[in-house]
């Protein structure tokens, strides 16, 4: 029961996080904004220009990384400059880690089914 607490843990954000970046647009975006310095935002003109996309398609992606809360946007004047929340990329990090990491169980159990299995195999011989 133990186990399948700790695998259900974080599971939803976890797969939020990995289905926003499992796009390689997206993750080209995340990149490039990661790259940028405090104050040097983008706005979605000068995303779609590196990006080399549209600009509606740059609103989605950014969309979707703002609804995860990995990108801000902030406005000046007519538009809006996004950038990467940092405290998000530590969440990010921290759940992909979780997600990731190879532990070692408190016992070796195989399922009922391998154990039956293997009781018939040892009384037959």
């Amino acid at each position: 029961m133990e186990v399948t607490k700790s695998i259900q843990e974080n599971t939803v954000e976890q797969a939020a996080i990995f289905s926003a970046l499992a796009d390689p647009t997206r993750h080209k975006l995340v990149k490039l904004l990661c790259r940028q310095r405090d104050r040097d935002t983008l706005c979605v003109n000068a995303l779609a220009g590196f990006l080399e996309v549209t600009q509606s398609a740059v609103s989605q992606h950014l969309r979707v990384l703002r609804a995860i809360g990995l990108v801000k946007g902030e406005r000046r004047g007519y538009h809006i400059h996004y950038y990467i929340n940092p405290e998000a990329v530590k969440r990010c990090l921290e759940l992909a880690l979780a997600a990731l990491s190879v532990e070692e169980p408190a016992e070796k159990k195989l399922c009922q089914n391998c154990n039956e299995g293997r009781k018939e195999n040892v009384s037959r011989e």
